[in-house]
């Protein structure tokens, strides 16, 4: 187990290196000047120069490259040219706001989708099955930027009931976690349906049926437990993607998290902020990831990750 759980961290690190390393690299590759974004339009050469040259954006990439590791091994990822500050600070002050609305969504996602996913799959082939089904597909179908705008309109405009945009008090989650959940809901409860139909249709299933075992153990300890891993690894991955920012949810409902951040960031080409931003959300997204490994022998005790390594 120990052996296991440092090769994972030594993996998890040697990922979220290349990944920021990759970004570097590809920034500085795109088309565009940071210094011009920077500077404004009306800048003058001079001053084009004086800003390329105190952010050192004329040294050579390799030169380039060195400072951003020495910086990243202490910690210190430059300074943002739109704010003004510690890149490595701005991220930071916006992460709990795109955990809070990842956590919030994902909460409501599992209350609805696996509940929905086990009542599909009992009731298979049935006609409110069908309908059940059909629904979770246009759920699916529907895009983030669509569904947010409808439920803007109906609550925020037409029915003034909640906040339009921003999170100044907690009424000002729902519509973003109600968004990001819907096509959350419609993956998972359809990956539950699927797998809890086969468990239910299970021989070892039908042999606890004819000793008497109530349906309800039937369904919740024994199917449910054996469905519990590909469950929870759809669940744990969606959560990981919600962390690197809903970034069209975010913008729509103007919230502060992460995702709107990097757009501001792209759209001024501040390097430091978006390596920044790409280091702190993998480094969340792979945490996330490790969690989930750690937590499988949790659920079937039949998994032994320091042998399933060693194998």
């Amino acid at each position: 187990m120990t052996g296991y759980l440092l090769r994972r961290v030594g993996q998890s690190a040697l990922t979220v290196f290349l990944t920021v390393s990759t970004v570097f690299v590809l920034i500085r590759l795109a088309p565009g000047d940071p210094a011009a974004s920077y500077a404004g339009p009306m800048a003058s050469p001079a001053e084009l120069a004086a800003v390329r040259d105190r952010f050192g954006l004329d040294d050579p990439l390799p030169r380039q490259y060195l400072v951003f590791l020495r910086g990243l091994l202490t910690g210190d990822l430059g300074t943002s040219y739109s704010f003004q500050a510690p890149a490595f600070d701005v991220v930071l002050g916006r992460v709990p706001y795109t955990v809070t609305l990842a956590l919030s969504a994902i909460l409501v996602t599992m209350l609805v989708a696996v509940p929905l996913g086990t009542w599909m799959a009992r009731h298979a082939d049935s006609a409110r099955e069908v309908g059940a089904n059909v629904l979770s597909i246009a759920g699916q179908s529907m895009p983030d930027f669509w569904s947010g705008i409808m439920l803007l309109t109906a609550f925020a405009v037409v029915l003034p009931v909640l906040p339009a945009s921003g999170f100044a008090t907690w009424s000002g989650l729902v519509l973003p976690t109600l968004t990001v959940a819907a096509l959350q809901i419609a993956l998972i409860s359809r990956l539950v349906r699927r797998e809890m139909a086969a468990n239910l249709a299970a021989p070892y299933l039908t042999a606890a049926r004819s000793r008497g075992v109530p349906e309800r153990a039937l369904v919740w300890r024994y199917a449910m437990a054996n469905s519990a891993i590909p469950v929870l690894t759809a669940l744990g991955t969606r959560f990981a993607a919600m962390l690197n920012g809903v970034v069209v949810v975010e913008v729509v409902f103007a919230w502060p998290g992460v995702g709107s951040l990097v757009v501001r960031a792209l759209e001024t080409r501040d390097y430091p902020l978006i390596q920044a931003t790409v280091l702190v959300t993998s480094a969340l997204a792979i945490l996330v990831q490790l969690v989930i490994d750690l937590a499988y022998p949790l659920l079937d005790p039949r998994v032994r990750l320091g042998k399933a390594a060693a194998r």
